[in-house]
């Protein structure tokens, strides 16, 4: 029989390779499309042009084609991140990795018996890549509860995880290069759902492990026997009440001005807060950015190293080879979080507005890291794109990490799963921009992004106004205690 403590470190260990090597690969766009495009996908887009009296191929369909497929599926990524929130809270922890493991598996499938002439299939195969990956996030970050007042650095570094798979095309980069093949490698990726379907069954709990964590909580299986039976009565009970209390009025603080427990509160008032708006309003501005930085990268840097492809392929393999620090960056950002546990709170003062005080300096740098990535992006200075590559790892893991983190902080857990698909919804919608920010590069400004990345720049400033809105709120919070006593 394994220790609930060797249990618990067994299921964030697996956690953390399952979300390393798989969950977050399609944000590895930019370095398969450097193979696809080897092997011809859209090539039937490309024309004979003139230009100056020099006869060239002109691909920019082609390169719309790709940006497209990477546009529908981060939009699907985010968007249907809300219903499967509601289908995590509503069914639990197996149902959602089931349905994950199955989309995953058939967009890998589908990458692997595509072709050239059947290049369509393209966008289905990312979509189901991008949908099941996030459920593997989803249910994963969940066993950070399992470490108490490590529990935001566990959250981002299953985040930083994320980020940093999207290495795994860089894999398939350099093994296409050495020989193998593109549907050998992918079947071989589908094959890998075994492992997800043993963990789903031996080392993940039923239906959610709860916060804070009650006295001999037990999970998983156990000689055959599943072992949060208890729990699930727990978690029927909390259900309950939560519907009990999804009509009562959301007050953020008491009469006497301390703030309220944060279970007091339905999704309803969780989702009209003003914590929601600008939280939602930090994350669109810089996903954004990063989008469409992903999504343009290949033909940016085609445009900067004058079509050279060996260049094209050096400072591809750079970029991926950096996304692979993302596990390394993001858990500074879950210490920076978690820097409050442990000290003395101020008398009056909530273990909610402890949480959300420790969060000022991450939210402001997460926005700041941004701002540099954006200049530097914007920059057409070829060699000044590795630290780009740089600035941009960081700022992602920074900004995933801290949006899980500061939404299980800042709201009731029981509605984690609803909320991160309610904020990651509308930020889908709004990261539809890139696709015809990518139109007008591609079009009016003749393959120059300097101008449109200008105007994200500005856009990027925007993510200030959460930090901002978290201080004074916590310092009004401040003032009423004071005038209380």
């Amino acid at each position: 029989m394994l220790g609930s403590g060797l249990r618990s470190w067994l299921t964030l260990g697996s956690g953390l390779l399952e979300c390393l090597g798989f969950a977050g690969a399609v944000f590895g766009w930019a370095t398969l499309v450097f193979v696809l495009k080897s092997e011809g996908y859209f090539s039937s887009l490309c024309v004979n042009a003139t230009l100056n009296g020099t006869t060239a191929e002109d691909c920019r369909s082609q390169d719309e084609q790709f940006s497209l497929v990477f546009t529908i599926s981060s939009f699907m990524n985010n968007f249907l991140t809300l219903p499967n929130g509601f289908l995590f809270d509503h069914f639990g922890t197996t149902v959602a990795r089931l349905l994950g493991i199955s989309v995953y598996t058939a967009g890998m499938l589908l990458i692997a018996f595509s072709t050239p002439a059947t290049s369509v299939l393209l966008f289905p195969a990312l979509s189901f890549i991008a949908v099941g990956g996030i459920l593997f996030l989803m249910t994963n970050i969940q066993v950070a509860n399992l470490f108490g007042a490590h529990r935001s650095t566990i959250i981002t570094l299953y985040n930083g995880a994320f980020d940093s798979s999207a290495a795994v095309f860089l894999i398939v980069k350099l093994l296409f290069e050495d020989g193998v093949s593109l549907r050998w490698s992918f079947v071989f990726l589908s094959c890998c759902s075994v492992l997800h379907l043993f963990r789903t069954f031996v080392l993940m709990p039923r239906t959610h492990i709860p916060y804070p964590l009650p006295e001999n909580y037990s999970y998983g299986m156990n000689c055959g026997v599943t072992q949060d039976y208890a729990i699930a009565k727990i978690e029927e009970k909390n259900i309950q009440t939560s519907k009990s209390e999804e009509e009562m009025p959301f007050k953020e603080t008491s009469v006497q001005g301390q703030t309220t427990d944060t279970t007091e509160r339905s999704f309803k008032s969780c989702f009209l807060s003003w914590f929601f708006l600008w939280h939602l309003l930090w994350l669109s501005a810089m996903q954004l950015r990063h989008y469409l930085f992903i999504g343009t990268l290949n033909p940016m840097l085609n445009h900067l190293a004058a079509g050279e492809p060996s260049l094209v392929s050096r400072y591809t393999n750079a970029f991926a080879f950096t996304q692979l620090c993302g596990i390394l960056c993001a858990p500074w950002n879950g210490l920076i979080m978690d820097r409050h546990k442990g000290k003395l709170r101020e008398p009056g003062q909530s273990e909610r507005e402890a949480d959300l005080r420790a969060a000022i300096l991450s939210l402001s740098l997460t926005a700041l890291q941004c701002v540099l990535f954006s200049v530097c992006a914007a920059t057409p200075i070829l060699p000044l794109q590795y630290l780009t590559f740089i600035l941009q790892v960081l700022n992602r893991s920074f900004l995933y990490g801290g949006n899980a983190a500061f939404i299980s902080m800042a709201f009731p857990s029981a509605h984690f799963g609803k909320l991160y698909g309610a904020v990651m919804a509308p930020s889908a919608v709004f990261s539809l921009l890139q696709y015809p920010c990518f139109a007008l590069i591609k079009g009016p400004l003749g393959g120059d992004p300097l101008y449109v990345n200008i105007a994200l720049t500005v856009l990027s400033l925007l993510a200030f106004i959460n930090p901002v809105y978290v201080y004074l709120y916590c310092r009004g919070q401040a003032a009423q205690r004071t005038a209380s006593h």
